[in-house]
């Protein structure tokens, strides 16, 4: 099935095979969970005669199982809506040149960074280099920088860019390089070593300058200022004659390379993208609503400087991997039966710095290999805030018209409007006071007011009748930075837990807004991941009670020899075994699969319980909604662990470590003492509890890395000692609370 019946379609959609085999263990798994629930429902084990508190105690005990199961049955019923409908997409780029080779439409670019910091400017200008080299007609593509920052760093490592891009730029085109950030590019080659004849020495030659311009950034970043000399050389580092903090100052923005510029060429004459460099007005008393704030205000800049009828937008550290996505984009687009649907095309995340067991789980295979082909096959997927193709007019609020085929114009620019000016009308649009009193926010762009302000503008976005298209081709599209800690990790997983939860509570619930407007099946898909939050309490309630209980002699499951330990087995068994299966299928080792398992576990009992608890406090107005920065970089002895695979804990993040840790050790002691009892004191009894003990058993095992970094590890990203006492303390209480 393509785009169109015929035969010129510009993509092809494939739906996926053996679903039959599939169907048929989610039916089986079900009926198991169903078993579960009536014995749940049907064997409370309140006993005549036995003490009153006794009783309360049990059926406490009983009925918080029972609920815990209720939420992980349909939350699993949910995690199947993604798997029951999954396709494929495929395009035809060498028809799209064929047909529309005179008719692209233009496409801006927008790369957004925040903090020098944690965003390093070398990084940020490698992506702006691997964009600004697309397979595509330069004269169509523009690229912006956003700098939330406001740093003349920044600007400085964009400027030695643009100067370097013009070598840069015909080396990619002449010698075909992929990828096309010059960093990762020399990083892949370091081992082979330049060609022989023409291709080595330009590349020894084009090598060396960009380490040049490489020293010459890092050394200005290591000094805190850029060199006087450089200084006087462009008249924009005025700007930063006046004080600035990243929080306080003024619109800043430099057409650094004007694409109408006959001048603005390459070493080898062509024509060079458009290139800008911006950060928008910010001021202490002008809430500037973080990346959703930066992206409204390109969107605005773009539209008076080249009004590209596509936005492709990128994080800083997600550089381009594969030069013809912009084509792949455009097969979706420009198809003729069903190019008009189409709002956005989101393309996966993914990593060049992942472990090869990816110890943090950060690769996240399955979303992107199972989970956005189903929410495909439902509509469309997520928009996830980095590696998408927006239809502008989709993005700035058009309501989709099934009775119009919105057709590209060709982008004509103004030629008549000097440089000068036309910097002057984009600043006016980037002022901290513009949206007031506009729809900007609400209406138009991306939405304000919550952590994962991508999500809801894609919600948004499918609501007004548009469709989204998944894609994921053979060559990964971007590859960026992935977090180095698990604290890094765990924060971030907060972050989006937190502004999942959040649509859901608010007009936006996926089962609400978009009752009549997007398929159940993608209503469902949403709510899969707006409910990542609550899931912390019913896995909290299992880490804790059948351990405890074990450690007590209380049996909360039913004896093997009983009937209705099948289901409990079968469920357990086949859901392992699948997850297994599925992981294998995408690439994941058996190691990958159960370093995931450890962090799927980690982020439902550190991460999910504080996005819990602090979307409730912003719903009464106790805190406000705030975003967190992932940093980008690490010291060497971080790295070094993180290339080994040893997991980073040290001491960040206290309150969230302290409650693994405080879980890892009680685990661990009811495990012993479970053991204990069984062996020497009630032997008799271990038919009775062996569900809990490979609960039990299962966490302690999971936990390894932990009880390693408190007791043998000497690293700096051992346990401290503090939260060692201190865990271990808390989970004595086991022991001391009757049950």
């Amino acid at each position: 099935m393509g785009g169109g019946e015929e035969e010129g379609a510009l993509f092809e959609t494939k739906v996926a095979k053996g679903r039959k085999w599939y169907k048929l263990y989610t039916c089986s798994v079900f009926t198991g969970i169903c078993m579960i629930w009536v014995y749940r429902a049907t064997h409370i084990p309140i006993k005549d005669g036995e003490e009153e508190k006794k009783k309360m105690m049990m059926w406490a005990l009983w009925i918080g199982l029972f609920a815990a199961e209720i939420w992980f049955g349909l939350y699993w019923l949910l995690t199947q809506s993604v798997r029951w409908n999954p396709v494929y997409r495929h395009t035809y780029k060498e028809r799209l040149s064929k047909r529309y080779k005179d008719n692209l439409p233009g496409v801006d670019v927008f790369v957004c960074t925040a903090d020098p910091t944690v965003e390093p400017p070398i990084m940020v200008i490698n992506t702006v280099l691997s964009v600004m080299a697309y397979d595509y007609p330069t004269e169509k593509l523009s690229v912006y920088l956003s700098d939330d920052g406001g740093s003349e760093l920044t600007f400085y490592a964009l400027l030695e860019a643009s100067t370097f891009a013009k070598i840069w730029l015909p080396f990619c085109k002449k010698f075909k390089v992929e990828p096309r950030s010059p960093a990762a590019y020399f990083k892949l080659l370091e081992s082979i070593g330049p060609q022989d004849g023409l291709e080595g020495v330009e590349w020894l030659a084009t090598k060396s300058l960009y380490k040049e311009m490489e020293n010459k950034i890092n050394g200005a970043v290591e000094r805190g200022s850029v060199p006087h000399n450089i200084r006087k050389q462009h008249k924009a580092f005025s700007e930063w004659n006046i004080a600035t903090t990243p929080r306080d100052h003024h619109a800043i923005l430099q057409i650094l390379i004007d694409g109408r510029d006959k001048n603005a060429i390459d070493d080898e004459g062509f024509v060079l993208p458009t290139l800008v460099y911006m950060a928008r007005e910010k001021r202490p008393h002008h809430h500037h609503n973080f990346k959703a704030g930066a992206m409204n205000s390109l969107l605005r800049a773009s539209s008076e400087i080249s009004n590209g009828g596509v936005i492709l937008n990128v994080d800083c550290d997600m550089y381009s991997n594969n030069c013809e996505t912009t084509k792949d984009a455009l097969c979706f687009f420009m198809d003729e039966e069903k190019g008009h649907e189409f709002a956005y095309v989101q393309l996966p995340q993914h990593f060049d710095n992942i472990t090869k067991n990816d110890i943090y789980g950060n690769r996240m295979r399955i979303a992107f290999e199972v989970d956005f082909h189903g929410l495909d096959g439902h509509g469309g997927p997520l928009y996830v805030g980095s590696g998408c193709y927006h239809r502008r007019e989709s993005l700035c609020g058009k309501k989709f018209d099934p009775d119009r085929k919105v057709k590209f114009r060709v982008t004509k620019r103004n030629f008549q409007v000097n440089t000068s000016t036309l910097e002057e009308k984009a600043k006016t649009l980037i002022s901290c006071t513009y949206e007031d009193n506009t729809e900007w926010g609400k209406e138009m762009g991306l939405k304000y007011g919550c952590p994962v302000e991508d999500v809801i503008t894609g919600l948004s976005i499918q609501c007004r009748g548009w469709k989204s298209i998944y894609f994921n081709p053979p060559r990964s599209g971007f590859l960026g930075v992935a977090p180095l800690t698990l604290a890094q990790t765990l924060v971030q997983q907060k972050r989006w837990s937190e502004g999942d939860f959040q649509i859901f509570l608010s007009k936006y619930c996926p089962f609400i807004y978009g009752y009549k407007r997007i398929k159940l099946g993608l209503q469902i898909g949403y709510s899969m991941y707006c409910l990542w939050a609550p899931c912390a309490f019913p896995i909290l309630y299992y880490v804790i009670i059948p351990s405890v209980a074990l450690l007590h002699g209380i049996s909360l499951f039913p004896n093997v020899s009983d009937i209705w330990f099948a289901p409990f087995a079968y469920v357990m068994a086949a859901t392992s075994i699948y997850s297994l299966w599925e992981a294998l299928m995408v690439g994941e080792t058996v190691k990958g699969w159960w370093n995931e398992t450890r962090i799927w576990l980690y982020k439902r009992l550190a991460s999910y319980p504080f996005a819990f608890i602090d979307t409730l406090l912003k719903l009464v107005g106790v805190s406000k909604s705030a975003f967190v920065i992932t940093a980008k970089v690490a010291d060497e002895e971080v790295l070094n662990r993180y290339e080994q695979e040893i997991i980073e804990f040290g001491s960040s993040s206290p309150s969230m470590f302290t409650i693994l840790y405080t879980l890892a050790m009680l685990n661990l002691l009811c495990l012993l003492g479970g053991v204990k009892r069984l062996v020497l004191d009630e032997a008799g009894e271990m038919s009775s509890m062996l569900v809990q003990l490979i609960i039990c058993g299962s966490i302690t095992l999971i936990n390894m890395p932990i009880y390693q970094a408190m007791f043998f590890r000497t690293d700096g990203g051992c346990v401290p000692m503090s939260l060692t006492f201190t865990s271990l303390g808390l989970a004595m209480l086991a022991y001391i609370i009757p049950m």
